[in-house]
């Protein structure tokens, strides 16, 4: 980890965006400056992974003809298919491949595919990446093998345990890598990863330790280590029992800081137990694995949005790779997941909308406020863009300290209650600014700061 302080001046030189094999960035805690939100573009804390800005998506839920334009200018950079457990209940079709190729191609994003664990064969896992890389030539770089294999023993009502896991992955990884050894492979695709596996309070995360009361995650890292690319895992923190309603939204906000906390350990014990700095994909998460829809918290609310953005915020800050939120679009039954319903946006959808404005070089930025978080980066025409999330219901004041800006004003960006990743105009960043409630502020600077 590493602290630093709202000190230097001048910016560093553009980094290239990150791929698989690099090493990703150490995490940075940045060291609040007292009374003040404080930027410093001077200090360069590297690029931006662009598919941290990803969903899911699966063959039994299309996005509907009104939703398409919405959808291709919604920001996301990859979908994960085919999304869940469906994958592992299901054989999935070469024509459904087709259209999810032809569908992401429609959105200018990228694709993640996951082939089938539960009941599945290492053949039938060949045979979908000859399928898609050789014959079609569709060239998918991330694979996933099954999703949430600690949830099998109670779902196929027999012993799975992780020996299990991990010698039936090595198997069907192998067997895919002998048809294209230039694919990525993303896993283990554990569901409620945590920084505490000792202390939790989310009934749901008993499933950490296998039968045997092995860490899934420790025994993963052990046996196929060597041959995982990026690390992944799933993460839905509410609701918190079988029987608990929706969190409150003092829950999301206390939560919203745990995710720095669940990055840095994984990352540790990447390095611990493989020896190597791995990088990070969180390939599903929401704050509820539920399908509770209409509440001032549930996921289909503007107060998820703003939960949504600071935990993206956090994401970016501790270097992630790859993030997934679920789902794109849900409808009915399936609950309110998603960034699109069958005929308007969701609050969530515009959380996307602003950071598709967001640079990709990360800068210093901090806060000294607990429910304000400020993010901080670079965008390749040298503008400086600046988001400012308040978790609370109330409004805040707070000066803002660019470190060598004098003067500035910058266009704003709205997304509240009442403003919809609107444009607000030109605000003058060096009074105090003044921070709506439950509230995600996108500010841009241009090259010049005027």
């Amino acid at each position: 980890m590493i602290s630093i302080i709202c000190s230097a001046c001048g910016s560093g030189a553009p980094t290239p965006v990150p791929t698989p094999s690099a090493l990703p960035s150490p995490t940075t805690i940045p060291t609040p400056v007292a009374g003040t939100l404080c930027v410093d573009p001077s200090v360069d804390l590297g690029p931006i992974s662009p598919l941290v800005y990803g969903s899911n998506y699966g063959p039994w839920l299309a996005v509907s003809l009104a939703m398409l334009p919405a959808v291709r200018d919604s920001g996301v950079t990859i979908l994960r298919f085919p999304a869940g457990s469906w994958g592992d209940n299901n054989d999935v079709k070469t024509y459904q491949i087709d259209q999810f190729m032809s569908f992401i191609k429609d959105m200018d994003a990228g694709a993640m595919i996951n082939v089938r664990l539960k009941n599945g064969t290492p053949q039938q896992a060949a045979e979908m990446v000859r399928y898609v890389n050789i014959e079609k030539k569709y060239n998918v770089s991330y694979w996933g093998i099954g999703n949430e294999p600690g949830l099998y023993a109670r779902e196929m009502n027999e012993v799975y345990d992780s020996e299990r896991f991990n010698r039936e992955w090595r198997a069907i990884a192998e067997a895919m890598l002998a048809v294209d050894p230039e694919i990525q492979l993303v896993g283990p695709e554990f569901h409620q990863f945590s920084f505490d596996t000792v202390h939790s309070t989310n009934y749901s995360e008993d499933t950490a330790r296998d039968s045997a009361g092995r860490l899934w995650m420790d025994e993963f890292l052990k046996a196929n280590g060597d041959l995982v690319d990026v690390v992944s895992f799933h993460r839905y923190p509410f609701p918190l029992g079988p029987t608990s309603g929706p969190p409150s939204a003092d829950e999301l906000r206390q939560n919203a800081r745990e995710w720095d906390s669940i990055i840095i350990r994984l990352r540790g014990l990447i390095h611990e137990t493989t020896g190597r700095d791995l990088p990070i994909a969180v390939t599903e998460f929401n704050s509820a694995y539920n399908k509770s829809v209409g509440g001032d918290t549930t996921p289909d609310s503007h107060y998820n949005a703003i939960w949504l953005a600071d935990v993206l915020g956090r994401l970016i800050r501790n270097g992630v790779f790859m993030s997934n939120q679920w789902m794109l679009t849900s409808k009915g039954g399936f609950g309110g997941w998603g960034l699109v319903g069958p005929s308007e946006p969701h609050p969530s959808f515009y959380v996307y909308q602003l950071y598709r404005k967001f640079g990709d070089q990360l800068v210093y930025a901090s806060s000294d406020d607990l429910d304000l978080s400020i993010y901080a980066a670079r965008a390749a025409d040298d503008s400086l863009t600046i988001i400012v999330i308040n978790l609370s219901f109330d409004q805040k004041t707070k000066p803002l300290r660019i470190e060598g800006v004098d003067g500035a004003r910058a266009e704003a960006w709205m997304l509240d209650p009442t403003h919809h990743a609107e444009n607000m105009g030109s605000v003058d960043l060096s009074a105090v600014l003044t921070i709506p409630p439950e509230s995600m502020t996108l500010y841009i600077l241009p090259a010049e700061h005027p």
